[in-house]
Parts: C-alpha cells; structure tokens; sequence
C-alpha cells in the first residue's frame, strides 16, 4: 500500500489526470449499463407476458371457442382458429384445455387428446389468471392461462399461451450488444477527453507538476511575508485579495483590527490610485494616500496576464519611517557637507601656516591666525545671535565653508531674531528648502560673471521669510513653468529634484514661491512660510 501511494505521488499530473478521468468515466458508464441493460430486459420481459396474456383473453372471450368447448367433438374447428391466431400474433404455442387439463389444440397436430405438460396449468382449472415459466413439449416457455367461461359464468375450460425464452433471450442479447457498443464508445471518448483535458490543464499551469506550485506557492508566500513594505493585492473588481504580515502590522498601528481580505479596498485605502490603475493600467509611484486618517507612502501598478488587467498590487510603508530615514539622511549629508568643506578650508590654512614658519615670516603668520579665528568666529557669530536653531545653525556653517571651498562669494544676511522650532519635521522641511535654493544658486553662480550668490532670512509677521539671490544667467521664460516638476533640468540627466522638493516642502508648509529672473543678470527666489508662534 506504500509503494502505491509513493508512485501515485511521482506520477505526473497529465497521466494522473488521464486516470483518474478515465476511470471515473468508465465507472459511470458501466454502471449505467448495467442499469440500462436490467430495466431494459424487465421491459421486455413484461411485455411479452402481457402479449401473453392478451392474446389469451382474446382466445377466453371468442365465442368459436367457447362454443366449441360445449360440444366434446369440435377439436378441428379449435385447432383451425387458435392457429390463425398463433400465425398472426407470432407466439410459440396456443393450446387450449378442457376442465380435465386435455388439449383441445397444439401445434403438434399428434398431441392433441393428450394431458398438458408442465404442472403448471392447475390453478387456471379453479378459474385464476397467471403467467408462469415452466417447460413444456416445446421446451422452456412463458405461458400465460386464461379460464374460459360460458354464458353462464360456468368455467368450461382454459387457454395457454406460451412466448419462447430463447426468442426473448435473442431479442435482449442484440439490445445487450448495442449497450455494450455504446459502453465501448463511451469510455473511448472518455479517454480522448481525459487526455485532452490532461494537455488543458498543463497548459493553464504553464506545465508545471503540483509538487512545483506548492514550492512556488511557498516561495511567493515567504517572499511577500518578508518584505519590510506592506502589500496589498486586490482583484478586478477592487476586493482585496492578499494582505502580508507587514501591512497587517501597519493597519493595526494605524487602529484597523479587522481582516481586510474580501473587503472593498476604498475602505481601507482612501484616496488610493487601486481603481485609476485596475482602469488604465498606469502605476503610479511615490504617493501619499491616507489610512484611516494617517499618511502612508505608497506604489501602485497592475497585475497583467495576456494582456488584460487582472488586478492591482499596492506597496505601504508608513510616512513617519520614510521621514524619519530622511531626516537621519540629511543630518548624515549635512555632517559630511560640512565636515568635508572645513577639512579642505584647514589644509589650507595648514599649509599657509607651513609655508610663512618656513619662510619665517612670524609676524605675517601671527596676522594670519588671528584673521582666520576672527572669520570662523564672525560667521558663527553672526548667525547664532539671530538663528535660535542648532540644525540651521550647522547647515548654514557647512554652506558657508562650502562656498569658501569652491570659490564663490557667500552672503549670509539675518534681519531679525528667529525662534526655535518645536516641530523637528517643521525643521527639515525649511532646511529641504533653504539647502535646495543654495545648492541652485550655487550652480547658477557657476555661469555668471560674478561667482556671488545672497541668502537673507528674515522672521516678521508671522511670517519666515527666505530670499535667495544669484548672478548667474537667468531663468528664460520658456523653462519658467516647467522648473518646478520632477525630474525637469537643463543640467543633464539624474538631475531636477531640488526645486521639485522645494515645491513640495512649501506646499507641505501651506506657503508660497515667488520667482524673479532677468537675463544675464541672474534669478530672485523668494520663499513666505506661515509660523505663528506658541501663545500668539
């Protein structure tokens, strides 16, 4: 029993199918057969012994005969009658009896005067009607008795009738010899089905054995299982199909309990890009959506097969992740920035001082030094007294040292006294938006006559004010509209996000962006962000 249940699971599925198929096939056919062939043969059976018995009514009822039976020495007009009627009614033997169970007629002319055979004919002399199959002169019959009565209700004798057995037997044998052709038919198209099923089913699971789904199925489950990003399967319709561990992780931090699968996706996801993608088939990617009131990142795009959109898959990741790592990422970059433009602006410094010892020229090295600290404390100086923000603070240092390094003239002026953030992501965003605008300018000043650009900052009404200044060659008004969408630069490739971020941090904001640009004689940004400080 082992062996075959380990070669039934090594068998392959197109022969497993064609087995399974055909037997299952075979089994119903043969047992509809057999069901035919016996009702069948019932049928017959009966209606030969209801021919029987109608016929021997008829001879029961027929005044001929019952006139004859009176008088002892008509025998020849029975004889004549019952076989017209045995000719025309083609039954084996009509045989007619009187009350002492002697022949009347036969076929065989000889035993007429003689006693019935069979045993079988008692009951019919006590006036009962009966079929019976028993064996005779003529060999094994069914018979069927009629008494025959007078007009006096005065039994008078009886009439047997009798059907061949082999007759019905040859009649059932032909029947029996259709059904088993058609049973030979049948289970021959079977099999040729089962085979064309079996080539069907490879082909829909692209020939792969089911030993090999459920590894790929297991495969699929871990994969999506121990993906950090939560995803979201759902079908045509907008149900969702599949859920990973991840997202159910997210929906519960986010307060959804309830197992979303078959549910509508809209009830989870609001302003989700599932049903635009389900209808146009165009992912989108890099969008915020709300669940169930809290902002998450996510991808969408289609699920094609043959051509046709069969669903959609949506990736989450929880926005508070995405801004925590950039915030690590910027404070990283910044660090670098900074750290990387004070090491190059102290090598210089260093070999300045290097050269004068050498030379030594300690008087102008003396002058050197202390002009060196009083710039690095100027700067420091200058933009601790008005910035109350240590992030800002270290970033505009890093930019200063920056400019210095690569030669342009960086002017740094704060109006008035600014507070200090509350918000950490308040922050990051205006140093997104400040860092940008220095980083094109910067650029700007590259091109122009003068390598000058001016930053000034100012905190007045409720208001935070950022102007950045450049010299460069100017904004032409073709490229005006299109400076603010992603990925558009006319600096190459891998190029235009920074304005693209700066846009979507002032909008974060709730603020504005004006531009000012002329010809040859470069570009105004000036950038109005809403703060209101606490207690006002």
């Amino acid at each position: 029993m082992r062996c075959f249940h380990m070669k039934w699971k090594k068998m392959k599925l197109k022969y497993m199918i064609i087995l399974l198929v055909s037997i299952v096939v075979s089994f119903s056919i043969l047992v509809t057969g057999y069901f035919i062939n016996s009702t069948i043969s019932a049928r017959i059976v009966a209606s030969q012994e209801e021919k029987a018995l109608n016929v021997s009514r008829m001879i029961a009822q027929t005044p001929t005969i019952i006139d004859a039976l009176k008088e002892e020495t008509s025998v020849p007009t029975i004889q004549n009658f019952t076989r017209k009627i045995q000719t025309s009614t083609n039954v084996e033997f009509i045989v007619v009896l009187d009350m002492n169970g002697i022949r009347k007629s036969h076929p065989d002319s000889s035993k007429i005067g003689e006693k019935f055979v069979g045993g079988d004919e008692k009951d019919v002399l006590v006036g009962k009607e009966y079929s019976s199959i028993s064996e005779g002169t003529l060999g094994k019959l069914l018979r069927a008795f009629t008494p025959i009565f007078d007009q006096n209700h005065q039994q008078i004798g009886a009439v047997a009738v009798g059907i061949s057995l082999e007759r019905i037997s040859l009649v059932l044998s032909m029947i029996r010899k259709n059904i088993f052709l058609g049973i030979g038919i049948g289970m021959i198209f079977g099999t040729i089905c089962a085979v064309l099923l079996s080539y069907f089913v490879k082909r829909v699971l692209l020939g792969l054995e089911p030993s090999e789904i459920a590894r790929i199925l297991n495969e699929r489950q871990a994969l999506i299982e121990s993906v950090h990003e939560g995803i979201i399967a759902v079908d045509q319709d907008g149900n969702i199909t599949l859920v990973n561990k991840s997202a159910m992780n997210l929906f519960g931090k986010l307060g959804l309990k309830d197992n979303p699968i078959g549910k509508k996706v809209d009830s989870y996801l609001i302003n989700s890009k599932l049903k635009q993608t389900l209808k146009t088939g165009k992912p989108y990617l890099d969008q915020e959506q709300l669940v169930n009131g809290s902002e998450v990142m996510s991808n969408t795009v289609p699920i094609i097969v043959d051509g046709e959109i069969v669903g959609a898959v949506n990736t989450l990741r929880d926005k508070s992740e995405i801004k925590q790592l950039a915030e690590q990422l910027t404070g990283v970059q910044l660090y670098a920035d900074a750290l990387r433009a004070q090491s190059h602006e102290f090598m210089n410094q260093l070999h300045c001082i290097l050269g004068m010892i050498h030379l030594k020229e300690y008087s102008e090295l003396e002058k050197f030094i202390e002009k060196t600290v009083e710039d690095t404390q100027n700067d420091i100086r200058n933009i601790t007294k008005k910035l109350n923000e240590p992030a800002l603070v270290g970033f505009l240092l890093g930019k200063l040292s920056y400019a210095r390094e690569k030669g342009i003239q960086f002017e740094l002026s704060i109006q008035n006294m600014f507070p200090g953030f509350k918000d950490p992501q308040f922050s990051h965003d205006l140093i997104t938006i400040i860092g940008n605008l220095i980083d094109n300018a910067m650029d700007a000043s590259q091109k122009g006559v003068h390598k000058h650009i001016v930053l000034l900052l100012d905190f007045q009404s409720s208001n935070i004010i950022v102007e950045m200044r450049d010299f460069g060659e100017g904004i032409s008004k073709e490229h005006e509209p299109m400076l603010f969408e992603k990925g558009f630069s006319t600096k190459g490739e891998h190029r235009g996000y920074g304005l693209f971020l700066v846009k979507q941090s002032i909008e974060k904001l709730k603020g504005s962006i004006k531009i000012s640009s002329s010809k040859s004689e470069g570009s105004i940004f000036t950038v109005t962000i809403p703060y209101i400080l606490e207690g006002e």
